[in-house]
């Protein structure tokens, strides 16, 4: 199993603060990161979790860590070249 690198765990905590900020929004319409951090260093967080979006997107579709985590296609890679 391929490990996930210090990006991919920091983009992977940007997605699910941004995840569960926007649900707090949604059905509470509470906005925690403002709350916290301020509505001009909101704005700052935010993008930095849009840009951790824009990696997770990479990642998952362009074969990164995250991606070979997801359906196993490095380990499946190993697997073939060893057999032959």
């Amino acid at each position: 199993m391929t490990r996930l690198n210090w990006l991919d765990w920091t983009a992977f905590v940007l997605l699910i603060a941004g995840g569960l900020n926007w649900g707090l929004v949604g059905f509470f319409n509470f906005d925690l990161i403002t709350a916290i951090f301020g509505a001009a260093f909101g704005g700052v967080i935010f993008a930095i979790v849009g840009l951790a979006a824009i990696y997770g997107i990479y990642s998952l579709t362009k074969g990164g860590t995250m991606s070979q985590m997801r359906t196993g296609e490095k380990r499946d890679e190993e697997n073939i070249r060893r057999a032959a």
